[in-house]
């Protein structure tokens, strides 16, 4: 079955080295994204990026590569052709407050980063301007995170690993972003409502991301690709693959990656 749609995570994946669409994973200037997206387009492939960044970098960045539909805030909501859906369930920004504010006035980051003292605090400067969802930065065990909120009656909240980054942080070797969002949300659940709106089968779409968060996202595609520096920077995804027949690591690093998993399923490898 041809492949209509491609779902990518930007850091770590589309991105190279300072979030470059032109630079691989050391640096270097590359024009292997640039080649990749030309080829989707050449074929009428469409593009989303499905994002844990707030949603006026991933309208720029859609922008700029000539896409009309983007997930951003790890889930929380997508547009589609202009078109904004809310994906965060019963918690909804209204007049008492966004959904962001509503989960500061609720206590929860205070509580997080009162629990894992030096080992979390907000991801500065990216946590401001958000509506949807907080995002942190540290090396926590993220089932403890959310037994945490479980127990102090935050059921409605998940807290989540968006995969590691390059921002360092005492007495931590490699730092993660996670993001605290409500329970519905997920890049998943995101992309699969992108699937029906365009009325795509899994067999027609692939993804490809570096974290935890993304690898969900196998579950309603046909393939998923991880570039080669997400399991290299974080053992954990080695393990969160096992079982999943689907997920194919790549040679390459990010961009390399991105190129090698989006070439080689249209030329149908």
């Amino acid at each position: 079955m041809a492949l209509r749609c491609v779902y990518t995570d930007l850091d770590g994946t589309l991105l190279g080295k300072g979030g470059s669409l032109f630079r691989d994973a050391e640096g270097r200037f590359s024009r292997a994204q640039s080649r990749a997206l030309e080829a989707l387009d050449r074929a009428g492939v469409e593009l989303v990026v499905k994002s844990g960044r707030r949603e006026a970098q991933v309208m720029e960045d859609s922008r700029l590569m000539g896409q009309s539909a983007y997930i951003y805030e790890a889930g929380c909501a997508i547009v589609i052709d202009g078109e904004r859906t809310y994906l965060t369930g019963e918690m909804v920004t209204d007049e008492q407050g966004t959904v962001y504010e509503k989960i500061v006035a609720a206590g929860v980051p205070d509580l997080l980063t009162g629990a894992f003292p030096e080992r979390l605090e907000y991801h500065e400067p990216w946590h401001v301007g958000r509506e949807l969802s907080h995002l942190f930065r540290g090396k926590v065990d993220v089932a403890e995170a959310n037994a945490l909120l479980v127990e102090n009656g935050h059921q409605g909240l998940r807290f989540l690993d968006n995969g590691a980054i390059a921002r360092t942080m005492r007495g931590i070797d490699v730092a993660h972003a996670y993001h605290l969002v409500p329970a519905g949300a997920s890049k998943a659940n995101a992309v699969a409502f992108h699937m029906r709106a365009r009325g795509y089968e899994a067999e027609q779409c692939i993804a490809i991301g570096d974290s935890a968060e993304d690898l969900e996202v196998a579950d309603v595609v046909g393939r998923f690709f991880v570039p080669a520096n997400g399991p290299a920077r974080d053992p954990g995804i080695r393990e969160a693959i096992a079982g999943r027949p689907n997920v194919t690591v790549t040679e390459g690093a990010m961009g390399d990656g991105f190129y090698e998993a989006v070439v080689g399923t249209l030329a149908g490898s």
